[in-house]
Formats: structure tokens, C-alpha cells, sequence
């Protein structure tokens, strides 16, 4: 599913999005909510994936645990995304990866396409666009299989030629 935002693009970098696990939904700009049985066959409860402006919520509830990833510009936090971290969230095994790409400026425009055609085929994602200039996004899509539930991340920052892309992954405890 892909959107325009309504809002403007906002004089954020790359190096200002922060991590956090747990806390509260942010206002959202744009939401898609989802089934799990559709991705983790057998496990029942909701994915929400949720656009915050430059920035991206995933909020998964199923059975007792709940999980809430933030990836955004958060009051307070400075310090730099992390390159990597494995947590346990409610019996789940949560792990989160990230990572900056800097391109230059037709790789940076023919990549934001090639990602946001993806998205917006794709039957569980969701990518907001910012208007006055396409190469301006966030986007995220999820899958699952098994026992493991799968999602990815990009936020765009054309006015640097930077991507930041983000995978995660929760495995649910078989019942």
C-alpha cells in the first residue's frame, strides 16, 4: 500500500533516528493493520504497521505478549541507531538490525523507486511518501513463516543520499 503523506518533509538526517522497544503508539500518519494467521500459520493476534513521519512504529499483539518497535527521531535520545541487538520481549526472541546506505544522486532517485515499487505491491507493506519530492519515504513490509515473523524497514533521506534500512525478526514459542 503506498500513500502520500499529509504533511511536510521535515529537516530530518539519518543520524537522528534512534531504536526503542516497549512504550506507547505515537500519532501515526498512515497504519495498516494485519492478521498474524495470515504470516504465522497457527498463531492468532494483529501486526500493525504504522508510519510516523519520517520515522516507522511495528506493533505486534498475539496471545499475552505484545511487542512495539520505534525507529524515529525520539525527545531526548541522541545516540545512533544500533548496528545490532537480540532481546527477549514476552517469551519472544526479538532481534533488530540496522544499517546507513550513501548514495549518489541518480542511485539514490532509481533505488527509492525500486523500493517503493516493492512496497507498494507488495500484500503486507506500507510506504508513505512525502509530498514535493518522491525520493522522500518511509516504507515497510512484513512477512512471516513458520514460527518466525519477519519485517524491513526503509527510511529515505534524499537531501544526504542516505537510505537507513532496517530488518527485524520476533520467533513466537510454538504452542
Amino acid at each position: 500500500m503506498l500513500t502520500t503523506l499529509q504533511t511536510s518533509y521535515t529537516d530530518t538526517r539519518a543520524g537522528d533516528l534512534a531504536w526503542c522497544l516497549g512504550g506507547d503508539p505515537l500519532p501515526a500518519l498512515a497504519v495498516r493493520d494485519l492478521r498474524l494467521d495470515g504470516c504465522l500459520p497457527g498463531t492468532s493476534g494483529t501486526l500493525q504497521l504504522r508510519l510516523l513521519g519520517a520515522s516507522h512504529q511495528v506493533v505486534i499483539k498475539a496471545g499475552p505478549g505484545e511487542c512495539l518497535e520505534t525507529v524515529a527521531c525520539l525527545p531526548g535520545r541522541r545516540t545512533p541507531l544500533p548496528a545490532r541487538v537480540a532481546e527477549q520481549v514476552g517469551g519472544w526472541e526479538y532481534e533488530f538490525a540496522a544499517r546507513i546506505e550513501a548514495l549518489p544522486p541518480h542511485d539514490f532517485a532509481a533505488r527509492a523507486q525500486e523500493l517503493l515499487a516493492l512496497v507498494e505491491g507488495h500484500p503486507r507493506g506500507l510506504a508513505g511518501v512525502f509530498p514535493g519530492d518522491p525520493s522522500a519515504f518511509t516504507a515497510l513490509v512484513t512477512q512471516g513463516g513458520e514460527n518466525r515473523l519477519l519485517w524491513r524497514t526503509w527510511h529515505a533521506y534524499p537531501q544526504e543520499g542516505q537510505l537507513v534500512c532496517t530488518r527485524s525478526s520476533l520467533v513466537v514459542p510454538r504452542a
